[in-house]
């Protein structure tokens, strides 16, 4: 069995680049900063920064290039890749990037608001609607030994 996942949660560094392959696929790309924070032995406050490239295809890519900016914090969830290829002096150069299937808008609902486009409208949140059927009782719980997994 083998797995190959990656989940960040952190900030754009940049507005995504959106692009189209030359038969019409989305693809987006963009960066992530993720920040670890640790004390060390003298007791000093130490933060250190990695940065990660994010690459989304077709209705995602659509979806983030329409709703995220720079500095907009997000849940991403993908697979890492690395792409290879030769420079123009013909040197061999790697790059590594996750290939999000999954994305999550962590950002208050008036920090979400694109800074360059104020007039863009943004899809009204809505409350969902819960119905509550009052003839369910105490019996009707669902017990932990009988979930299925």
């Amino acid at each position: 069995m083998n797995l190959n996942r990656a989940m960040l949660i952190g900030n754009l560094t940049r507005d995504p680049e959106v692009r189209s392959t030359p038969s019409g696929t989305a693809v987006a790309s963009f960066g992530i900063a993720t920040n670890q924070v640790w004390t060390d032995p003298s007791g000093n406050r130490q933060e250190k920064a990695e940065f990660h490239n994010i690459v989304a295809w077709r209705k995602l890519a659509e979806i983030c290039g329409q709703y995220l900016h720079k500095g907009s914090k997000v849940y991403v969830e993908g697979r890492l890749q690395t792409r290879s290829w030769d420079d123009q002096t013909g040197n061999k150069r790697y790059i590594t990037e996750i290939v999000i299937d999954n994305m999550i808008m962590l950002d208050t609902k008036g920090a979400s608001r694109p800074a360059t486009s104020p007039s863009v409208p943004l899809p009204e949140e809505s409350t969902p609607t819960i119905q509550i059927d009052e003839d369910l009782g105490p019996t009707d719980e669902i017990k932990v030994e009988e979930v299925p997994f």
